[in-house]
């Protein structure tokens, strides 16, 4: 992880992932993300359920999950996994060096600070769709991760609150 100054390409590209959080439908946390190459948004995302379907709710911080239960503690598709999918629909010769923006809202629609990386899934993801670097909010500044460091981190976490 590296902190960066900010700078106008940032901070634009980080308020377009704080726009595809807005539209976030999950319960338990809303998170936006932009794939962006060569200036030039590639992928969005924000997570909700499977399809954006209602039906598909299953996000309760109390749920109470059987030992054993093989996926993460959430229903939703998470927003790296949306905007990796819209990149493959729309853009797939664009993923390859691109960097990927994340942003979180907490409840009252502000923008949150993100810890450390822990989802396992969209670390994968990233670093096998060929994205470069992440880059999000964290309480030292603006920070930048490496697809492989990203994916490492999330690796190493230990089950503290993400939120």
């Amino acid at each position: 992880m590296k902190i960066i100054p900010s700078t106008k390409e940032i901070e634009l590209f980080l308020q377009e992932a704080l726009i595809e959080a807005k539209k976030a439908t999950c319960t338990r946390s809303k998170v936006g993300a932009v794939i962006v190459k060569d200036g030039i948004i590639v992928g969005r995302g924000f997570n909700s359920p499977p399809g954006n379907l209602e039906s598909q709710r299953r996000c309760d911080r109390k749920l109470e999950l059987l030992p054993g239960f093989k996926s993460d503690r959430t229903c939703c598709v998470h927003a790296e996994q949306r905007a990796i999918m819209d990149a493959f629909k729309n853009n797939a010769d664009k993923l390859k060096g691109s960097d990927l923006y994340l942003a979180r809202l907490t409840g009252d629609s502000l923008n949150k600070e993100f810890t450390k990386p822990y989802c396992t899934i969209c670390s994968k993801l990233i670093l096998d769709a060929g994205i470069s670097r992440t880059i999000r909010s964290k309480p030292e500044g603006i920070v930048v991760y490496e697809s492989e460091e990203y994916n490492d981190e999330s690796y190493a976490y230990n089950g503290e609150s993400s939120q």
